[in-house]
């Protein structure tokens, strides 16, 4: 199953051309074969362009199987994509395009009214500008006149048709993502094609993606989560249910209509369906692999088996070490199988915990980093740091506990926020808990931020947590609000730990 000596052609090579790779919400089906000879155009476009093998090509699309065409034309000229968030403000983009040096930009024409041309230009500046490839996307027309899209180095439509792949030779870069940028400017992990082929195998081994199944796209492809989530619907020879933009009544629709099977996404995601669902059937739907943001998971977990027999596994992974790294067999118990984590798809990939960090190995891991090198992310002995805390298991699986950043040390005690936040989780007037650190008199502190519906207050919520909790573990105060401040990446939605250090820090001082 490994994926040495592949390029990301092999993916397409395996599939029935008549089979459907793609729908484009909105605008239909995309057989493999059609896909394909769109790729081959943007091959063709890219040699014209001069773009070859270890050149960079930006994607600045939504979730069009145009983007898949381009991760796949890219790769038969040996260059690699850096996918662009259609929400990024011009600073983001500025530091995408002074990291990656991309030759060409992918640039959506006409996308739910956004000037992605306008932040374009603003973010190249007096800066070496790319050539601009105008993609109109599923059903669209192109511009008449191109001239606006030419920030000087020329703009242009992709050519219809192409020589065939495989000219790219050697195990070039093949895709890169952007870092969550949590200890300082976001970096560009990159892949080698061989990564991406070999994962994309394991993951829908894992998930049991199959010829037939529609594996549900809502996150970016221009994100590692959407990204690998598409990859292994595609090695699986199943078809993406790609959605641009998400609006959950409108995929709820989507999945009934064409009986989608697998999803891939964050809790605020699935929540949003859940709050949104009207009775949509929905029993097709087999596999859920979620990540908890906002503390969701085993409430969402219990709807979907409860009401469609879905089987729901927390996931684990990274922009660095690939999304679907690990999770859960569908025969873990749910207490643990509900929670991040998992085992690692592939006997090659292997975990380690030391001193409380996880440390992985193995050919899922960054190859390299655009644009800089970043030597302390690796062990001397050659394991990747991810940053997290977590959990090893005898069986070689391991539980995500928190960042490393985020764990409290309370009286002595290394204590994971997800402790706390699950028990207040569990009152029936809380909808959504976040427990975050902060310097005390007599040490670390836990405070608590929770949005709820119902009456209640942060001296009865404390109470609830002393009847369960360790003395030391019940928070120093509890706070109820009327929102939790998020922020929305490019994997989901995630509350915003250090705004609520903040807001306990100027509680705290207000109150003295």
């Amino acid at each position: 199953m490994g994926g040495e000596g592949m390029n990301l052609w092999s993916l397409l090579d395996g599939r029935d051309p008549g089979s459907v790779v793609a729908f484009d919400a909105g605008a239909g089906p995309v057989t493999t074969d059609e896909l394909r000879q769109r790729a081959l155009g943007v091959a063709e476009s890219l040699r014209r362009a001069g773009a070859g093998a270890g050149d960079c090509v930006a994607v600045w699309l939504p979730n069009w199987s145009d983007a898949l065409a381009w991760q796949f034309g890219a790769a038969a000229v040996g260059a690699h994509v850096i996918g662009v968030n259609t929400r990024y403000n011009v600073d983001e983009v500025r530091h995408v395009l002074e990291r990656a040096r991309p030759e060409v930009v992918a640039l959506a024409h006409d996308f739910h009214g956004l000037d992605l041309l306008g932040r374009l230009r603003r973010a190249v500046g007096e800066g070496t500008p790319p050539e601009v490839a105008v993609v109109p996307g599923p059903g669209g027309r192109p511009p008449r006149d191109l001239s606006g899209y030419d920030l000087g180095a020329g703009a242009w439509l992709v050519a219809t048709g192409g020589e065939d792949a495989g000219t790219a030779t050697g195990d070039e870069l093949a895709v890169a993502f952007t870092t969550s940028g949590s200890t300082g400017k976001p970096k560009l992990a990159a892949h080698k094609a061989s990564a991406v082929v070999e994962h994309a195998r394991y993951d829908a081994a894992g998930m049991d993606v199959g010829p037939g199944d529609v594996v549900v796209c809502a996150l970016p492809l221009s994100g590692v989560f959407g990204f690998n989530t598409a990859t292994a619907a595609i090695a699986g020879g199943a078809a993406c249910l790609l959605e641009p933009v998400f609006d959950e009544r409108a995929l709820l629709a989507d999945m009934a209509r064409l009986r989608a099977t697998h999803l891939v996404g964050g809790d605020d995601l699935a929540g949003r369906l859940a709050d949104a669902w009207q009775g949509e059937d929905l029993r097709a739907w087999r596999w859920l692999g979620i990540a908890d943001f906002v503390g969701r998971s085993r409430e969402l977990a219990e709807w979907t088996l409860r009401e469609f027999g879905t089987v729901t596994t927390g996931v684990y992974g990274s922009s660095e070490v690939f999304a679907l790294t690990a999770f859960w067999p569908a025969d873990e118990p749910e207490a643990r199988r509900w929670r991040g984590g998992g085992k690692p798809v592939s006997p090659r990939i292997e975990a380690r915990v030391v001193d409380g960090e996880l440390q992985l190995r193995g050919p899922n891991v960054v190859d390299a980093y655009l644009g800089q090198d970043n030597p302390e992310a690796f062990t001397e002995d050659g394991w990747f740091r991810t940053g997290d805390l977590a959990e090893i298991h005898d069986d070689g699986a391991f539980t995500y506990l928190c960042r490393m950043g985020d764990v409290l040390r309370l009286r002595g005690f290394l204590v994971e926020p997800a402790e706390i936040e699950q028990r207040l989780a569990e009152h029936e007037a809380v909808i959504s808990a976040k427990v975050v650190g902060i310097r005390g008199d007599e040490g670390d502190e836990a405070i608590g931020f929770v949005v709820t519906e119902g009456e209640t207050d942060g001296e009865a919520l404390r109470e609830w947590c002393a009847r369960t909790l360790a003395k030391f573990k019940v928070p120093a105060e509890i706070h109820v609000i009327g929102e939790m401040p998020t922020t929305s990446g490019t994997n989901g939605m995630k509350i915003k730990a250090a705004t609520l250090r903040e807001w306990a820090l100027e509680r705290r001082k207000s109150a003295r």
